[in-house]
């Protein structure tokens, strides 16, 4: 589906949003707006990484925002994050995405339509912001998550699905903490010397903070694991220990049994007919092997 999100008639740029064209769709505004296939391509790969990429007649960008929603097991880069690829030129943006993706009629409405962006540059870095933006949610339902598990860990009532969640949270940090390190060089493009100004240190004032809270995550996820397996090894301990009692306890025990084992003399019922058919008396185990025989 395309659509104009601003109309080069009534704002200094046009911009247009493409979400999940088919083929013919792809096609035209390939045609129309002289788009390399390298870059239709490189948006085609449902797990490409964020890239900023000055192809000569446009600058492409390839960001990764965050997912609205996703499930309780998801550790890869396409479950996590949605892919936005973007065209810019000193006239135009184009924005792709395969999903749904309400931040351009807000963006239009706070930015555009105030005349806040004056040209195509300043609304790539609120598109980019916006994007950035949708880290800080998740990152408090990571924080969330962190300290559910950290309080039951120490409980007594530990449950056995405590270290399978671990793994998938951990891996939901790493994983978002690692698109955000690669879009670095996007953040970094756009505040550079000669374009920066309020706006673009506000995106990176965002990335920063961003940045800072997910490597905090990492480390106290990696903390987290290590107490868990602290935790483990303290109760096996414990377990060990209470088994090295018991041991000791039967030690002496086994001890005279060892010396002494079937070895007695004097042992009640060892001598009468009908004693042991296997004892010391051969008597009685002969008598024993002629009743089996009857």
């Amino acid at each position: 589906m395309i659509r104009t999100i601003a109309d080069s008639s009534q704002y200094p740029f046009e911009w247009i949003d493409v979400m999940d064209p088919d083929e013919e769709e792809l096609r035209q505004i390939r045609a129309k707006y002289a788009l390399h296939e390298s870059s239709v391509k490189d948006w085609l790969q449902p797990d490409h990484l964020p890239k900023y990429e000055d192809v000569g007649t446009y600058v492409f960008i390839i960001f990764r925002m965050h997912s609205e929603k996703i499930t309780s097991r998801a550790d890869t880069v396409a479950e996590l994050t949605d892919k936005l690829a973007i065209f810019m030129t000193p006239e135009s943006v184009i924005t792709m995405h395969k999903k749904e993706w309400g931040a351009p009629e807000l963006i239009r409405e706070q930015q555009v339509d105030q005349h806040a962006c004056e040209d195509t540059l300043h609304l790539v870095n609120e598109i980019i912001k916006s994007c950035i933006a949708t880290y800080e949610a998740p990152s408090v339902k990571l924080t969330n998550d962190i300290e559910y598990y950290e309080e039951n860990m120490f409980l007594k009532n530990r449950k056995a699905s405590l270290l399978k969640g671990l793994y998938f949270l951990r891996r939901r940090v790493e994983v978002t903490r690692r698109i955000l390190m690669l879009s670095h060089d996007i953040v970094d493009k756009m505040d550079r010397p000669g374009h920066s100004n309020t706006y673009t240190r506000d995106t990176r004032d965002l990335y920063l903070k961003l940045h800072n809270i997910y490597d905090t995550l990492l480390e106290n996820m990696n903390h987290l694991v290590m107490v868990y397996f602290s935790i483990s090894s303290q109760r096996t301990n414990e377990i060990v220990r209470v088994l090295t009692v018991f041991s000791v306890f039967f030690m002496p025990l086994t001890f005279i049994v060892g010396i002494y084992g079937m070895n007695f003399d004097f042992m009640p019922e060892l001598r009468l007919k009908w004693g042991y058919p296997g004892g010391d008396d051969p008597d009685g185990f002969h008598h024993f092997r002629d009743l089996c025989v009857v």
